[in-house]
């Protein structure tokens, strides 16, 4: 049988730049070590039993209406990146525990109705919104229960999650695994959405990446994760080599005008339908504080009422957003 103690000292073995989980900063409010889990173990089960996480499964990715069943979600989205990310840090030998933590947790925050949902968002909330600050919240904050504020992550996880998105590289290598995977699972399963769309066909992509990466889904991603692999090997970062990095990036910029702006794939009056709904719940319960669910008013008195808002809207699945939407403000003799 192996025990806690047993697994911290098989992480031993791990590479030299690898965080081994008695090299934790710790948690905010001490706990007492599991007989069985490491500290980032914990975590992760502790991101997995959260009702954030569970609400992933119907937030969109990026297709605002998808007519058909095999359509990325952020769920599976988060459950493509942790398999990438896992595969790099066990071929790196450094620690699969922190990197699938982070992995699983760091869309937590995401709103409802993708990208479009989080700019909507931006736009109303004083101070902005971004997605990642937001899954630090969730973590921090708001997945609490009668006996714990927060799912009281280790530092690791949280600087991870924080940090899988903007121009700050992670504290750790696991967490630059998940933002390369990151990226690497969404340009890759947005393209096979979209192909599988019509919204765009193989033959429409930039050629040169095409060339390097290879046609096929499967290829191209064994290709990328490949290079991460061998290009990072032995150092203190973790990323592609250039001429791969730059064909990514080609690839990344060729979706955004094609396909995350196309619309093909978001249909004015859907972007528009996005905007009205997020900005009339937003101004409702500004206006009707009372009306937001307990455990969310109480943080008005601490966070602010605008804090407390956004708190809830960016928390909803979409059908919650549009089911929400329409009985507060849709007649029913039109529904």
């Amino acid at each position: 049988m192996l025990k806690r103690e047993d697994i911290e000292r098989r992480e031993e073995l791990l590479a030299p730049g690898a965080c081994r989980s008695v090299m934790s900063k710790g948690r905010v409010n001490y706990e007492e070590p599991c007989t069985y889990r490491t500290e980032f173990q914990r975590d992760r089960d502790r991101i997995i039993h959260s009702k954030a996480f569970r609400r992933l499964m119907h937030k969109t990715q990026v297709f605002l209406a998808p007519e058909g069943d095999h359509y990325r979600t952020r769920l599976t989205h988060t459950l493509e990146v942790t398999q990438i990310a896992r595969t790099i840090a066990r071929n790196l030998n450094l620690n699969e525990d922190l990197t699938e933590a982070i992995a699983m947790g760091h869309d937590l925050g995401h709103t409802p109705f993708g990208h479009n949902g989080e700019s909507v968002l931006n736009d109303i909330h004083p101070g902005g919104f971004r997605h990642n600050v937001q899954s630090l919240r969730v973590a921090e904050v708001l997945e609490s229960t009668p006996n714990r504020k927060g799912m009281n992550l280790t530092f690791e996880v949280k600087d991870g999650i924080l940090n899988h998105s903007g121009s700050l590289p992670a504290a750790t290598l696991e967490g630059q695994i998940v933002k390369i995977s990151d990226r690497i699972a969404y340009i890759n399963h947005d393209i096979d959405d979209a192909i599988r769309s019509g919204v765009i066909a193989l033959e429409d992509l930039p050629k040169s990446a095409i060339a390097l990466f290879g046609q096929g889904h499967r290829e191209r991603i064994d290709c990328m994760v490949g290079n991460v692999v061998s290009f990072s090997d032995g150092k203190d970062f973790v990323t592609m080599d250039p001429e791969h990095k730059k064909e990514l990036d080609l690839l990344r910029g060729y979706m955004f005008e094609n396909v995350y702006r196309s619309q093909r794939v978001k249909k004015e009056e859907d972007l528009a339908k996005v905007e009205v709904v997020i900005s009339s719940l937003y101004a409702y319960f500004l206006k009707h504080p009372e009306k937001l669910p307990a455990d969310i008013y109480a943080l008005a008195d601490v966070d602010g009422i605008h804090v407390a808002v956004k708190d809830y809207i960016a928390g909803m699945t979409d059908r919650f957003a549009l089911s929400l939407y329409g009985d507060l403000f849709v007649p029913k003799a039109w529904r």
